[in-house]
């Protein structure tokens, strides 16, 4: 836990005081302090005089420099993101979760490097490994999210990096991360992990030994699906080394998003207990349905890795998909269309509830997905679980 003076300070208390510095809520001649850091938009910094233009360093983090360097709002995000990560050094901001993961790999790798890439990783990172890393010199190896400590069998001379991602966003398989980690701090390797699903309130990943913690915040803690938005937290070991590369590429994010992001932390915490809690009560009542064939959820004994989830997270998000038992592509396209609460589209994490068909079969390299039915990924959102299971029932009246 974070400390205020000598007091430490649980995540709930985090998320609603994080990021509010008195100097970026209110100033002394103004007689007192607002509640939320006002939205800094700036491109032009003003210097009082020559003098205090040399005087200002050009590499600073939290003063005011260049706009592009960020302002008090920028700041306060990723100060309040910094404390949910106990150990962290900071957090750089970034205009998507996908652009968080380039920066960082970006950063970290080079010509000649090997990357072990987890066989579940989120397209976008796959794409960008096959693409641009591979035009540059970086090999990468996809490997088993099962592998565990196994994973040392996979390391060369060269290899510089691990990446995780804690569950697949589509198959939801949990890693072994204590075991990976282990590993990859005997040999020197850096590990980097995507915990958009779980975020720190459900696994603080920095306190369980990674080096690099990402989230696409376009999830949940914008919460709002108005948003783009990704962020990297690391320890002081990286911090330098991230911040360096990603003012050199000139990545930078808006004031005003990070003003939404940080209106949405605020209530992340009450969020994520609802979206587990009807998460969980949807899953179980598909579960129960003749016409699904499996759930793929962390929390259901039967998920891969279950076991990893129950050790070492402290809750589950919003986000599983299942298997239709038996259907047709077009019957998964009819069952899709029969719903009338669920949004189609991309993304996830906000407080409404949306469906997309997951298809893994034709992803990954590494390893062999072993279902056969067609499967549906939802998120679940904020609205009533009986109206969302009701609406499920309907649909699958309709189409199966």
């Amino acid at each position: 836990m974070a400390k205020k003076g000598d007091r430490p300070l649980r995540t709930g208390t985090l998320l609603a005081q994080g990021g509010r510095r008195p100097e970026w809520t209110g100033h002394p001649e103004l007689g007192g302090s607002i509640v939320n850091p006002p939205v800094w938009r700036a491109s032009t910094t003003l210097y009082d005089s020559m003098a205090d233009l040399k005087a200002r360093p050009h590499d600073t983090h939290d003063k005011l420099y260049y706009g592009r360097r960020g302002t008090p709002t920028v700041w306060a995000l990723a100060d309040a993101l910094t404390a949910l990560e106990p150990g962290a050094q900071g957090t750089l901001l970034y205009a998507s979760g996908v652009q968080a993961i380039t920066a960082g790999l970006t950063a970290l790798l080079g010509p000649g490097d090997h990357l072990l890439m987890v066989d579940s990783t989120y397209q976008p990172s796959r794409a960008f490994c096959d693409g641009y890393l591979k035009r540059t010199g970086v090999e990468t190896t996809y490997y088993d999210p099962l592998i565990g400590a196994d994973i040392a069998g996979l390391i060369r001379p060269n290899t510089k990096l691990i990446f995780l991602e804690s569950p697949g966003s589509h198959s939801f398989e949990v890693q072994d991360i204590p075991a990976i980690v282990k590993v990859a701090k005997e040999k020197g390797i850096v590990t980097f992990l995507d915990n958009t699903w779980a975020t720190p309130l459900f696994f603080p990943a920095l306190a369980a030994g990674v080096d690099v913690t990402m989230m696409a915040c376009t999830k949940y803690v914008v919460g709002h699906s108005d948003v783009m938005m990704g962020s990297l937290t690391t320890h002081e070991g990286l911090w330098q080394t991230l911040r360096r590369s990603t003012y050199e590429f000139g990545h930078s994010v808006s004031p005003d998003d990070c003003y939404l992001a940080l209106r949405g932390l605020r209530t992340m915490g009450a969020r994520l207990r609802q979206h587990q809690e009807s998460g969980l009560a949807v899953a179980h009542w598909l579960a129960d349905q003749p016409w699904v064939s499996k759930i793929l959820h962390p929390a259901f004994p039967d998920c891969p890795g279950h076991e990893y989830w129950k050790r070492d997270f402290k809750g589950a998000s919003g986000l599983f998909s299942f298997g239709l038992k038996g259907a047709s592509e077009a019957r998964r396209e009819a069952f899709i269309d029969a719903l009338t609460l669920f949004g189609l589209g991309y993304s996830w994490g906000g407080f409404e509830s949306v469906v997309v068909p997951s298809d893994v079969a034709g992803i990954r390299t590494a390893t062999k997905w072993g279902e056969n039915d067609p499967f549906v990924r939802l998120h679940i959102g904020l609205e009533d679980p009986a109206d969302l299971i009701a609406d499920l029932e309907a649909a699958a009246k309709a189409a199966l």
